[in-house]
């Protein structure tokens, strides 16, 4: 049967596009907004410049759409033999390889525009995230630390930030980048032991898979490497109590992950990745309430 049959026409398309660039569910965005946003406050020592903040904030939700077409194009194989993916619309044919390679081309262009916007050091560090984004689906066939060149992926927004606001890239800011590279292995590892059943059957790699029994002991472990990376970070640029008070919310967001995941039902590893959204927020409310502007 040709699949293309299976395809809406006209506007009915707009669904599945949107469905493809996930802006259905903002999570993913949310996730690689935060530590952006983490960037911007800690190089700008407060509120950075209107002009940076929208960039970076646009560039946010291109990026993530990019990321997630191509995350689709190289899984539109295997998508349809996971129970959680079976119905996006690249595995059940409604969006053709060809429409999903345009749309990935047109997304990466406009974010390249938003960065020339920058100056050309962030411009020529942008192409290390790009490279990342797209290399990222790929990974979970050769290796088991997809979540690693994903936590990479996520975090080149930190020393890109740095960039546009600075011209050059502190040791704050790759104490930043590594603090959320191990935030993202933790949390797409929660991720990924909802789909663990199922990449065994097929053969697809990931953390969760390699870490077997001892999944929620390392990412304990991960989890307690971000609060001491963000922590020395916090000392080094001299935040205040407003931002203990954050890093103590996330350590506790953590907590409550760790009692989700205990028995590793699929729904509520689910529910420990939403989860994650919070301790991003945490954090960021205390960066920027520590920086917050004091009327004179």
């Amino acid at each position: 049967m040709d699949r293309s049959l299976l395809r809406p026409t006209g506007w009915a398309r707009l669904a599945d596009f949107l469905q493809l660039m996930r802006l259905d569910r903002p999570i993913g965005t949310w996730l690689l907004m935060w530590p952006t946003l983490w960037a911007l406050w800690v190089a700008a020592e407060g509120v950075p410049g209107r002009s940076v903040l929208i960039i970076f904030v646009a560039g946010v939700y291109v990026m993530r759409a990019a990321g997630c077409v191509v995350n689709d194009y190289a899984d539109r194989h295997v998508d349809g033999h996971v129970k959680r993916t079976r119905q996006r619309p690249m595995a059940t044919g409604r969006i053709s390889e060809t429409e999903a390679q345009l749309l990935f081309v047109a997304l990466v262009a406009a974010a390249f525009i938003l960065v020339l916007l920058t100056n050309w050091f962030t411009v020529l560090l942008s192409v290390g995230g790009v490279l990342l984004a797209f290399v990222y689906p790929f990974m979970k066939r050769y290796t088991h630390f997809p979540q690693v060149v994903l936590g990479a992926a996520f975090s080149w927004a930190i020393p890109m930030a740095f960039g546009a606001v600075l011209g050059h890239v502190p040791l704050e800011a790759w104490l930043l980048f590594g603090a959320n590279l191990l935030w993202t292995v933790a949390y797409d590892t929660q991720y990924a032991m909802v789909d663990r059943d199922d990449d065994l059957k097929i053969g697809i790699k990931s953390t969760a898979v390699l870490f077997g029994r001892a999944d929620r002991l390392i990412i304990g472990l991960l989890q307690a490497s971000v609060l001491i990376l963000l922590s020395w970070v916090a000392l080094r640029v001299g935040l205040g109590g407003f931002f203990w008070l954050g890093l103590l919310g996330m350590a506790a967001t953590f907590v409550y992950q760790q009692w989700l995941i205990a028995g590793r039902d699929r729904d509520r590893c689910f529910q420990a990745f939403l989860n994650n959204h919070w301790s991003g927020l945490l954090v960021f409310a205390g960066i920027a309430l520590s920086w917050w502007p004091v009327a004179g």
